[in-house]
């Protein structure tokens, strides 16, 4: 496996553009977005501002790539993945390594179906609390990347040069022996915090002191939790406790994605959270009458956002 020397980045809302950052500051050469249409003229004309530093990070269009990249990070929302898929298809080669810090529990299966799944690794991302608005991006706390194949007892070498590269770019990472367990307690927190604090119109810091604002959190976490226990997705009471060490980390007025996305018109990414939620209900026979309640309630506000 090659060293990682160039990296593509597919998204470049405020975790994507967080990333990209990390590595152009590493090496202004070692990096590129791809990005097409209205999204390419904007980054290409105005780039993006982080915690008031402008960066103006190489764009290049889907068909602009003349050589596979060694890793590529996809930072979409889940709705725009499927029709973004085709643009990799030039910069992905045979030792190209993809890590999705997308929400959610299928991102790597939708992009592992196109490109294989052997240059997956699986990922999520905590503790990173970033606001963007425009091409402006805040962010007191970058958080840290938990991310490998779905089992690391044994490091694989694609693993080792990803660590390497994050070691390199500055970027906090942690590499855990189960990571489809972290995938579903990601789920969970997501689910839960994203969620409640979309029909709240509430900052990180009412679910650090609220407990009527924790209630609510946790009440959809748990339907997570019963969920788990059926599809093996292995999460215990505690898992909740342990969410609340990261929250606690976060800036109090930083916002969840899924309230940005409401309060900026955007669709949300519901379907992937409550929808999931209501459709592995069924199919385990699971109730999840919080979650069912908060995606009509998530639809409608969608329908009014803007």
């Amino acid at each position: 496996m090659q060293e990682i020397k160039k990296i593509a980045i597919l998204g470049a809302g405020a975790l994507g553009a967080t990333y990209a950052a990390k590595f152009y500051d590493a090496d202004p050469d070692s990096v590129v977005l791809i990005a097409d249409g209205e999204r390419y003229q904007r980054l290409k004309e105005k780039g993006f501002v982080l915690n008031g530093q402008p960066y103006t990070i190489p764009v290049v269009r889907p068909d602009e790539g003349n050589a596979p990249v060694d890793l590529i990070i996809v930072g979409l929302k889940h709705h725009h993945l499927a029709q973004a898929l085709p643009d990799l298809r030039q910069f992905v080669g045979e030792h190209t390594t993809i890590v999705s810090v997308m929400n959610g529990l299928d991102s790597e299966d939708v992009i592992g179906a196109v490109y294989g799944m052997d240059k997956l690794l699986y990922a999520i991302v905590v503790g990173i609390d970033a606001v963007r608005e425009g091409n402006e991006i805040v962010c007191s706390n970058a958080g840290k990347i938990i991310f490998g194949e779905a089992d690391n007892a044994q490091l694989s070498p694609r693993v080792q040069q990803a660590q390497a590269a994050f070691d390199w770019a500055g970027i906090v990472y942690q590499t855990p022996v189960d990571m489809l367990r972290i995938m579903w307690w990601k789920f969970m927190v997501n689910v839960g915090v994203n969620q409640a604090s979309t029909v709240m119109r509430a900052p990180y810091g009412a679910f650090q002191f609220s407990t009527d604002a924790q209630a609510l959190m946790e009440a959809l976490m748990r339907e997570v939790i019963a969920l788990a226990g059926a599809a093996g997705g292995n999460l215990v009471e505690n898992d909740i406790a342990e969410w609340y060490t990261v929250l606690n980390t976060l800036s109090p007025v930083g916002k969840t994605s899924m309230l940005q996305d409401i309060e900026a018109g955007r669709k949300t990414e519901v379907e992937i959270f409550a929808g999931k939620v209501v459709s592995l209900g069924e199919q385990y026979g699971i109730p999840v009458p919080v979650n069912e309640t908060v995606m009509h309630i998530i639809r409608v506000l969608e329908k009014n956002a803007g």
